[in-house]
């Protein structure tokens, strides 16, 4: 199958522009992402209600085999 030299110029353009347009979306998310002080998502609270939602979700679970 031949390749043309003015199709590939096309698609590599076209992709060439896809990733300018995502790092231009992505870099800001990025560097709020960096900013944001870490710490948050690992609360003794927010894990103590996961747990105890699973606990409950594992006894009703147990319940309806019987």
């Amino acid at each position: 199958m031949e390749v043309k030299k003015n199709v590939l110029g096309a698609i590599a353009a076209a992709v060439h522009l896809y990733m300018q347009a995502q790092q231009q979306v992505v870099g800001p998310v990025e560097e709020q992402q960096a900013t944001r002080v870490p710490g948050t998502a690992h609360s003794p609270w927010l894990i103590a209600g996961r747990q105890s939602a699973m606990d409950m979700r594992r006894l009703w679970q147990m319940r309806l085999v019987r």
